[in-house]
C-alpha cells in the first residue's frame, strides 16, 4: 500500500538487464510497470533509450521506425494504465525528420503527459540524433519532476537546477553506463577508485536542495548503478552494482525545497 504520509511519495527505479531485441524491451517495460505499482510506486522510471534500446554501446540495436516506436509507447501506455501508475519511459522519436534520445511521460491513465528531449547530447551521438530545444516540468499528483538524460546530468550541473528552480522535488536520470574493457568494477557506491559519475550525483542533488534519482541498466562491471540521492547529497538508496530489478523508495517531499538552486545567482 502507498504511504498515508501526504509527503511521501514511493518511486521505483526500473534497474533491468538490457534487452536483448527491441521486442523484448517492450515487454520487459510492461512487466516492471505492473511490478513497480505492485509494491506501491507512484512512479516508474527506465533508463535511457530502453525502447528498443541504446544503440551507440556494446550492442547492436537495428534503428527503429516510427510505427515500432509508436506500437510500443502504446503498449507501455495500457500497461500505465491497468496499474495507474506514472511512467517515465526511456526512448526515441521523430521530430521534423529528425531523430531524439527522449524520455516519455505517460499518466496513470495511458495519456500522455510530454516529452522530456536531450537537449545536450553526447559528442559521440551527434552523428545519430538531433538535439532537443527546451527543458520540462512534470507531474504525478503532488509529486513535481524533472529529467535530465545520461550525460545531461553529469557534466551540465544548469539541466538539473533548471527543473530544481522550477519546483522539481525529483530530477530522474535515465541512463545506460556499461563497462569499458579493464574498467574498475565498484563494488561501493562512489567509491574514490570509481569514475566521477556517481559523485556527479550527490552534488547535483546537494547543489540544489532536490532529490537525483539516477537509473541505469543492470550489467557486469557498470561503473554506476541505479540510486536515489536525498536532498542534503547523501545516498539514500542504491541498486547493488550488476543486480537486476526494481529499486523502490519513499521520498520526503518536505525536505526537497529547492532552496539552493533558487539562490543561484549566475
Amino acid at each position: 500500500m502507498r504511504s498515508l504520509n501526504t509527503n511521501r511519495v514511493r518511486v521505483a527505479l526500473a534497474n533491468l538487464r538490457f534487452p536483448a531485441t527491441p521486442d523484448e524491451s517492450i515487454r520487459l517495460a510492461v512487466s516492471a510497470t505492473a511490478e513497480a505499482a505492485t509494491g506501491g510506486a507512484r512512479i516508474v522510471c527506465f533508463p535511457e533509450e530502453f525502447v528498443p534500446g541504446y544503440r551507440l554501446g556494446p550492442h547492436a540495436v537495428p534503428m527503429p521506425d516510427a510505427d515500432f516506436l509508436e506500437h510500443a509507447w502504446a503498449q507501455v501506455a495500457t500497461a500505465a494504465a491497468e496499474a495507474k501508475i506514472t511512467v517515465i519511459l526511456g526512448t526515441e522519436r521523430y521530430v521534423q525528420g529528425g531523430l531524439r534520445i527522449t524520455s516519455l511521460v505517460l499518466n496513470p491513465d495511458g495519456t500522455i503527459q510530454g516529452w522530456q528531449d536531450k537537449v545536450q547530447l553526447d559528442p559521440s551521438e551527434d552523428e545519430l540524433f538531433a538535439p532537443g530545444t527546451e527543458r520540462t516540468i512534470f507531474h504525478a499528483g503532488d509529486l513535481t519532476f524533472g529529467i535530465a538524460i545520461c550525460h545531461e546530468g553529469w557534466r551540465y550541473p544548469e539541466t538539473v537546477r533548471a527543473s530544481a528552480r522550477q519546483g522539481a522535488h525529483i530530477v530522474f536520470h535515465p541512463h545506460y553506463h556499461w563497462a569499458e574493457p579493464g574498467s574498475y568494477a565498484p563494488a561501493v557506491f562512489a567509491d574514490p577508485a570509481n569514475t566521477f559519475h556517481e559523485k556527479a550525483m550527490l552534488c547535483r542533488a546537494a547543489e540544489n536542495t532536490c532529490y537525483m534519482a539516477s537509473v541505469n541498466c543492470a550489467s557486469d562491471g557498470s561503473p554506476t548503478t541505479s540510486a536515489v540521492i536525498s536532498p542534503d547529497g547523501t545516498l539514500l538508496v542504491h541498486q547493488p552494482y550488476g543486480v537486476e530489478g526494481l529499486l523502490l523508495v519513499d521520498i520526503d517531499l518536505a525536505q526537497a525545497t529547492g532552496l539552493l538552486a533558487r539562490r543561484y545567482k549566475g
